[in-house]
C-alpha cells in the first residue's frame, strides 16, 4: 500500500480589480474597495445637513410633531432626537455606529458621525462612515408665548388669608420656591389679602391647589366658565378658578378655642398661644406647657379667631421669675412640650415704669428669660375681648398677660445678618408700608424657631462678614452649617460633556 502525503492548507489568491487592476482578495463584486465606492454611495438619499428647534427661553427642543423635550448636549436624548430626524433615509441602511462630533456650544452647530453598513453588487458588504450637521435653529414654544403673554391663561389659583399679618404666606413662598412650583407660572399677582397664581392648564393649577392642601392647614373650592364652544368637533374652552383660603391663624396669635375644642384636645386652656403653622397649628398652654395640633378639617369644623393683632404687642420687663419643674397633670391632659420651660412671672410694662403696678403670669418661656429681660406679650386684663369664646369663660381663667417672645435689639439683629431669602417675582398692586416690619418679625421668626427653617432654603449672604461672637447679645442666629451658597452662572461659561445649551 502506497501513503500519499496530507494535502497542504489551500492559499487565498488574489484577483485583479475589474476597474483598476489593483490586486485584491477575491470578493463578490471583484472590485476593489476604492472602486466600489466610487461606483456606489450607500449613503445617497440620507440628508447631510438638517434644522433642530430650540427654544432659548425654557431650553427644550422640539420633537415634531409638537413635543418639547429638555435635552442636554451630547446626551441620549439628543442623539435619539437627531436620528428621528433621518429615520426615514436610514431605513435602507444598517446603522451600526452614531455619535457626537464636539463643537461649540455657541456655534448653533450639532455634529452627527454615523456609521452605516449596506449590501451592494452581487453581496458585497459596503461600510461607510459620513457626518450630518443639524442647525440649531430659535422657535419660541407655546408655553413660552403664554408666558409672554401674560394675559393668556386658563387657570387661576386664588389664595387668600384673612390676618393682618403675612407670616403664613413668607413661609408659603419659601415653600414654593424650595419645590420649584413656581415654574408653570404664567403670572403671579399680589394683592391685598393674598396671592393669585394663573396657568396656561388646569392640571398645574391642580397641582398647586394638591400642595397648598399638604402645607398649610386651608380649604379649597373651584368654579369654571365657559368661554368658547365650537358645535362641530364639540370642544368646550373653559377657564377654571381655584380658590384657596387658609386659616386665619399665625404664629405668636393668641387664641380663645371653643370648650368642646379645647376638652377634645386633652383638657387643655382655652387660652392658648400659636407657637407655629405648618401643615397644622401647632398651639401650647402657656399654663401647663401643654401642646395640640389642629389640622384644617378640625379648625373648619370648630373655628377659632386669634384675640389680638401683632400690632398691639407691648413691652414688659421681667421683675422676677420662678421656674416650675413639676407641675400635675389634670385629668386627661395630653402631652406636653419638652423644649419649653414652664414658668412664673411678675412683669412690669416698660409705659408703667414709674409706676408699681405690676402683672402675675404663668409662661411657656421661662428657659430663655430672666430678671432684667425685655419681653413681648398681650395685656388681657386692660383690654375688650370681643371675642364669642372669650366672653362666656369664668374671669379667673382668663390670663392678665400672655407673654409671647423675648424681645431683642432689632437693629443690631438685622445689621449683623449674614444670610437671605429668595423671593418669588410677581406684581403687586400697591406697596404696604408696614410689609417691611412683617417681613422682619419672619426673619426673627426663622432665627428663634429651627423647626420651620428646616423646610426652607437659605443662602449665604456674601456682603455681610462673618462677625465674632464677642458682642452677642443672646440673640438667636442661624449657623452657617445651616446655610447654602447662592449659585450664579455667567453667561460666557462654556458648556461640556452634558452641559445644558448656553445661548
Amino acid at each position: 500500500m502506497e501513503y500519499l502525503p496530507a494535502a497542504a492548507a489551500p492559499v487565498q489568491g488574489h484577483i485583479l480589480c475589474c476597474q483598476c487592476g489593483v490586486p485584491i482578495p477575491p470578493n463578490p463584486a471583484n472590485m476593489c474597495v476604492g472602486c466600489l465606492r466610487a461606483q456606489v454611495d450607500i449613503t445617497e438619499g440620507i440628508p447631510k445637513q438638517g434644522t433642530v428647534h430650540f427654544c432659548k427661553q425654557c431650553e427644550r427642543y422640539l420633537q415634531p410633531p409638537g413635543t418639547w423635550i429638555h435635552c442636554a448636549l451630547e446626551s441620549r436624548e439628543l442623539l435619539a432626537l437627531c436620528l428621528k430626524k433621518i429615520k426615514a433615509s436610514l431605513s435602507k441602511v444598517r446603522l451600526i455606529d452614531a455619535g457626537f462630533i464636539w463643537t461649540e456650544p455657541h456655534s448653533k452647530r450639532l455634529k452627527l458621525k454615523l456609521t452605516v453598513q449596506k449590501e451592494v453588487i452581487n453581496g458585497a458588504v459596503l461600510q461607510q462612515v459620513f457626518v450630518v450637521e443639524y442647525i440649531v435653529q430659535s422657535q419660541m414654544c407655546e408655553d413660552c408665548h403664554r408666558i409672554e403673554a401674560k394675559d393668556f391663561w386658563k387657570a387661576v389659583v386664588q389664595v387668600r388669608q384673612k390676618t393682618v399679618h403675612k407670616k403664613t404666606f413668607y413661609y408659603l413662598e419659601q415653600l414654593i420656591l424650595k419645590h420649584r412650583l413656581h415654574q408653570n407660572t404664567l403670572r403671579i399677582k399680589e394683592i391685598h389679602d393674598g396671592l393669585d397664581f394663573y396657568y396656561s392648564s388646569k392640571q398645574h393649577a391642580q397641582k398647586m391647589v394638591d400642595f397648598l392642601q399638604c402645607t398649610v392647614p386651608s380649604r379649597s373650592k373651584s368654579s369654571q366658565r365657559l368661554i368658547s364652544h365650537d358645535i362641530h368637533s364639540n370642544v368646550y374652552n373653559y377657564k377654571s378658578t381655584f380658590s384657596v383660603e387658609i386659616v386665619p391663624i399665625c404664629k405668636d396669635n393668641v387664641v380663645c378655642l371653643s370648650p368642646k375644642l379645647a376638652q377634645s384636645l386633652g383638657n387643655m386652656s382655652q387660652i392658648c398661644v400659636c407657637i407655629r403653622v405648618t401643615s397644622t397649628i401647632h398651639l401650647i398652654d402657656p399654663r401647663t406647657l401643654q401642646i395640640a395640633e389642629i389640622d384644617g378639617n378640625t379648625y373648619w369644623r370648630h373655628p377659632f379667631n386669634s384675640l389680638f393683632h401683632p400690632k398691639q404687642l407691648e413691652e414688659f420687663i421681667i421683675m422676677d421669675i420662678n421656674r416650675v419643674h413639676e407641675k400635675k397633670k389634670g385629668a386627661g391632659a395630653g402631652a406636653r412640650s419638652h423644649k419649653h420651660t414652664l414658668a412664673e412671672a411678675w412683669v412690669r410694662k416698660t409705659s408703667e415704669l414709674d409706676t408699681d403696678h405690676q402683672y402675675f403670669c404663668c409662661t411657656h418661656l421661662g428657659h430663655i428669660l430672666n430678671p432684667g429681660d425685655l419681653v413681648l406679650g398681650f395685656d388681657l386684663a386692660n383690654c375688650n375681648l370681643n371675642d364669642e369664646f372669650a366672653n362666656k369663660m369664668n374671669p379667673q381663667h382668663i390670663p392678665d398677660v400672655v407673654l409671647i417672645k423675648k424681645s431683642y435689639d432689632r437693629c443690631k439683629r438685622q445689621r449683623r445678618r449674614n444670610w437671605k431669602l429668595k423671593e418669588l417675582e410677581r406684581d403687586k398692586e400697591g406697596t404696604d408700608t408696614d410689609e417691611e416690619r412683617q417681613y422682619q418679625d419672619f426673619l426673627e421668626d426663622l432665627e428663634e424657631d429651627e423647626t420651620i427653617r428646616k423646610n426652607i432654603n437659605i443662602y449665604r449672604n456674601a456682603d455681610i462678614p462673618v462677625e465674632s461672637d464677642t458682642d452677642d447679645d443672646g440673640a438667636p442666629r442661624i449657623s452657617l452649617a445651616e446655610m447654602l451658597e447662592d449659585l450664579h452662572i455667567s453667561q460666557d461659561a462654556t458648556g461640556g460633556e452634558g452641559a445644558e445649551m448656553l445661548t
